[in-house]
């Protein structure tokens, strides 16, 4: 009697990293962006660059060109507020759901269900060798444990969202990852298991995966100095961007004996899902500075061409406009930023 698989349908086969690797190389250029926005981070993490790292784009990517647009704009930016704030894209390829629902362009890159996962991940790593090509660094989550392999030599700055901040095997995960990242408090609010991930993502592991010519293995790793807390806010705990939240944080880390360092996501739940209150979250973090705060790092914007966000139902899809959450439009963006950076200067 047959007792495996048998609630697996279909198999097909997953393209080795390697390949697409090959297919798809890192530059010598790209290895310097992505470098260099690894030790920028690294530096403003650890307080020897006081200028604040800001993370914004799409909260996804569904469309690649439009993102590219988004980038070659975003860079412009960047270079003219280079004084006060490090830019790094966010260039999220898979969305966590709470029950069903798109997965990210990594999944399903056709928007139709049809889950072409190999196209899915060539299309995400040619879109981050083009960020990288223009000089932008770029950020992403990890929420596959073994995408990463497909695509982390492009990546700046990673993320492990809300609701897999008390997985272990993302933890796992973030402790061999080579590049900062941001661990987010859980979808309720409860920052002490963004706390406790931080801890454990600074040991070494041992855990399964995937080289990157495909092939099972064990991986071990070193432990990741450079994980921080992401305040996102929860359902359940409100907002947590002022001043108040932050010190409660801080507390939460010095008696874990970790760094004070913490990055403010000015969406989601600080937002109460509504992107123009996101500047309110901007302003609240610019006074905390100009107090004096050491704590507050670096900030996160969920931002597109247009704002706002629109169905994947609807057809035609509006180019540059969000399928997930609603983001602000860019020339929003660019006024809060400029704006940011102004009063940043005149501290």
């Amino acid at each position: 009697m047959r007792t495996d698989d048998l609630r697996i349908n279909r198999v097909r086969p997953l393209l080795a990293p390697a390949i697409l690797s090959e297919d798809i190389p890192l530059t010598d250029a790209a290895s310097t962006v992505v470098a260099n926005g690894r030790r920028t981070l690294e530096a403003i993490l650890d307080g020897r660059d006081t200028r604040l790292a800001l993370i914004v784009g799409p909260c996804s990517i569904h469309d690649p060109d439009a993102a590219l647009e988004y980038a070659q704009r975003l860079k412009a930016l960047a270079d003219v507020v280079a004084d006060q704030l490090f830019v790094v894209m966010r260039v999220y390829f898979e969305k966590p759901r709470t029950t069903v629902g798109w997965k990210g362009l990594i999944n399903d890159p056709d928007l139709d269900g049809s889950y072409h996962i190999n196209k899915g991940l060539r299309l995400a790593r040619q879109l981050l060798a083009d960020v990288a090509a223009i000089g932008l660094p770029a950020g992403t989550e990890f929420l596959d444990t073994t995408f990463g392999q497909f695509y982390a030599d492009l990546i700046s700055w990673g993320a492990i969202g809300a609701r897999t901040a008390e997985s272990q095997i993302h933890r796992e995960l973030a402790s061999g990852l080579s590049m900062p990242v941001g661990i987010k408090n859980r979808t309720d609010g409860n920052v002490q298991v963004a706390v406790d991930a931080l801890l454990a993502a600074s040991k070494s592991h041992l855990f399964p995966s995937l080289t990157k010519e495909g092939a099972p293995a064990i991986l071990e790793t070193t432990g990741n100095p450079y994980c921080h807390v992401v305040l996102r806010g929860g359902s359940e705990s409100g907002p947590n961007y002022g001043a108040a939240a932050v010190a409660a944080t801080r507390a939460l880390l010095a008696n874990a004996g970790l760094p004070e360092r913490v990055m403010i996501d000015a969406s989601h739940g600080n937002s109460e899902k509504d992107p123009l209150r996101q500047a309110d979250v901007v302003d609240a973090v610019l006074r905390q500075k100009l107090a004096g705060d050491r704590t507050i790092r670096a900030l996160m914007l969920e931002s597109n061409l247009l704002g706002g966000r629109q169905d994947l139902a609807a057809r035609p899809l509006k180019r540059g406009m969000s399928i997930t959450d609603a983001c602000l439009s860019f020339e929003r963006t660019d006024t809060l930023i400029r704006d940011l950076a102004n009063c940043l200067a005149r501290r």
